[in-house]
């Protein structure tokens, strides 16, 4: 990827490359050694005096993956030169782990780039459980990602969810506002326990039918399993869950053949990283009851 940037001011190239483009400091100094900047077309260093009309421009290549790149099926949802959305589906993680090194998303969208020529990287901004469903986006490169990362923490990334639960919640819209916490020191699992780390989800229901409810979910904050601690623990566990479904959860799941929790990344709103402009996009998955 090529930055551009036509400065309006003077100053060290250095404060321009943080301020005006946006770039990490990490990413700065790893640049630094690659020969990536130049001024009007001539190599230069961070210290390098810049004044008005000067042409600075950028060279973001990404270092080699250490994940295996492999054939097999992705969906797009939308992509362009700094992100990729994919529709994830169920049942696949999405990066590689100590244990399972293929077969994950990461694997299969890093076959995608070396099959359409991309010397991108798998930047992961927005992360889905192995058995959850949906939107997921990606960064092509590590400025891109700090962006869009940062954009997330200003609240400016909005995620959506659709799910299947088991029972109904005490009103048709509300907030779950519960700290959460690990199960155990060693645990992967989470709970609900006042020592845990702020976490808010709003709700709203959809649709009911007599054992179950379809409900749009907001997560306001972005805890590990947030969404299916906070419906668990208010009574309406996510149908599918074999974590943190109650026993009556799990037998009416395992009557209805759900193979996999019921929770689908539905939506995701965000301003793009490069142009500012409101990206809104939809998942094609989706969960009924």
């Amino acid at each position: 990827m090529i930055l551009r940037h036509t400065a309006l001011r003077e100053g060290k190239l250095l404060s321009f490359l943080r301020r005006e483009l946006g770039l990490s400091y990490g990413l700065v100094k790893r640049l630094k050694y690659q020969d990536a900047y130049h001024v009007n077309g001539e190599p230069a260093h961070t210290d390098h005096p810049i004044r008005p009309g000067d042409v600075i421009t950028v060279s973001i290549a990404e270092a080699q993956p250490d994940v295996s790149p492999e054939d097999g099926e992705i969906t797009i949802l939308y992509e362009d030169e700094a992100i990729i959305a994919l529709d994830k589906p169920p049942g696949i993680l999405m990066h590689p782990t100590f244990n399972r090194t293929q077969g994950t998303l990461a694997n299969r969208l890093l076959g995608y780039y070396r099959r359409t020529g991309q010397p991108c990287a798998v930047h992961l901004v927005s992360r889905l459980d192995r058995d959850t469903f949906g939107i997921t986006l990606v960064a092509k490169n590590a400025h891109i990602h700090a962006l869009l990362c940062a954009s997330a923490r200003a609240g400016h990334l909005e995620k959506t969810y659709h799910a299947a639960v088991f029972g109904h919640p005490p009103a048709t819209s509300g907030e779950i506002c519960l700290p959460i916490a690990r199960l155990s020191p060693t645990s992967l699992l989470r709970c609900v326990r006042a020592d845990g780390k702020f976490a808010r989800t709003t709700y709203q229901v959809l649709r009911t039918t007599v054992d179950c409810a379809l409900v749009r979910l907001r997560p306001e904050t972005g805890r590990t399993h947030q969404l299916r601690v906070h419906c668990a623990h208010e009574g309406f566990p996510i149908l599918g869950d074999t974590q943190y479904g109650t026993d009556a959860s799990q037998t009416f799941s395992q009557a209805c053949g759900y193979a996999h929790q019921q929770l689908c990344a539905a939506s995701l709103s965000f301003p793009h990283p490069l142009t500012g402009g409101k990206m809104a996009l939809h998942s094609h998955l989706s969960v009924d009851v």
